[in-house]
């Protein structure tokens, strides 16, 4: 190996780390290195979740101890392994990076990124969706089995409906529950779907539930959040660390895992690593080959408000 060992600790994946010493996280002492030496651990993990997609970012250049702003078009700046994409907006075109390896993910780091948001189409078919995202945000005084009991009903009224899902950590306060598509529908029509599916549990338990983002309305409830369907909407992408002082982590789960010991942000960078060396099994295996298509609009018996109620009780006796 050639070089000074300053520079060969410097750089990770062939990208050279300016300040890799800086402190990103104060309450671990997790360094810009240790961050990008993170990723390269985990590039298996991560990279499918980011390639191909559209990303909006969370930049903390001086750590979470510093200012932090979220960054939707890239403008000038941007890390030179990552793709720039150029999307039509409403009124401009917007320019997007895209993540599709291990160097782009570390220039990522580089430039400070402490959290990476994902649409919910790849740019090469931009138009038709190939994910759902619901997003589950809890008051933050309701107890943890609220949030699992409400992930699990949203993952049977979407099995009522014909289609799988997969639930992760947020890394915050949440669940994400997602569902993998064929690329087919709009995004108009993925949106109408997600909302009718928020709705619908809204409507059956409004003390419990609500499909409305103002905060007026979330007192003592869980917002279904329907709207990371829309176009250009994007979601916390699984494995992203998030910009808070605990250095947490959004993970894919079991939905056998949804026990009273976790929580949104319980994996960190310390327990993802012991997680994934642990794991006989990734528990989203069937997410990657699962090839579905959302129900017709006119399809009585796979409605996403039907059949809810036998469902719920079925799940509570389990």
């Amino acid at each position: 190996m050639t070089g000074s060992p300053k520079v060969r600790d410097s750089t990770v994946a062939g990208v050279t780390l300016t300040h890799p010493d800086r402190i990103l996280y104060p309450p671990q002492g997790t360094t810009k290195r240790d961050l990008a030496l993170f990723y390269e651990s985990i590039a298996e993990w991560i990279v499918p979740h980011l390639k191909g997609r559209p990303i909006s970012l969370v930049r903390c250049p001086e750590g979470v101890g510093g200012a932090c702003f979220y960054q939707k078009h890239v403008g000038v700046w941007g890390p030179s392994g990552a793709r720039r994409v150029k999307i039509k907006e409403k009124s401009k075109v917007g320019e997007y990076l895209v993540v599709d390896d291990l160097a782009a993910l570390v220039g990522l780091v580089q430039m400070g990124v402490l959290e990476i948001h994902t649409w919910n189409a790849v740019v090469a078919d931009i138009e038709r969706p190939n994910r759902l995202v619901f997003d589950l945000d809890p008051d933050p005084a309701l107890p943890w089995a609220r949030v699992a009991e409400a992930a699990r009903l949203v993952r049977d009224r979407l099995s009522s409906a014909g289609l799988r899902s997969w639930v992760k950590t947020t890394g915050g306060k949440g669940l994400h529950v997602v569902v993998p598509l064929a690329p087919g529908p709009t995004w108009a029509e993925s949106g109408e779907f997600a909302r009718a599916v928020a709705e619908a549990m809204a409507q059956e338990e409004p003390r419990r539930y609500t499909a409305q983002m103002a905060r007026s309305s979330r007192g003592g409830k869980i917002f279904i959040d329907y709207l990371r369907n829309v176009r250009g909407a994007t979601s916390v992408a699984a494995f992203s660390t998030r910009a808070t002082p605990q250095a947490p982590v959004s993970v894919p789960v079991d939905w056998e895992e949804l026990s009273t010991d976790l929580r949104g942000d319980h994996f960190t960078l310390a327990r993802v690593r012991t997680r994934l060396a642990r794991l006989r099994a990734d528990p989203w295996k069937g997410y990657w080959t699962t090839r579905q298509s959302l129900p017709s609009p006119h399809g009585e018996s796979r409605a996403p408000g039907r059949g809810t109620r036998e469902r719920r009780r079925t799940s509570r006796s389990n």
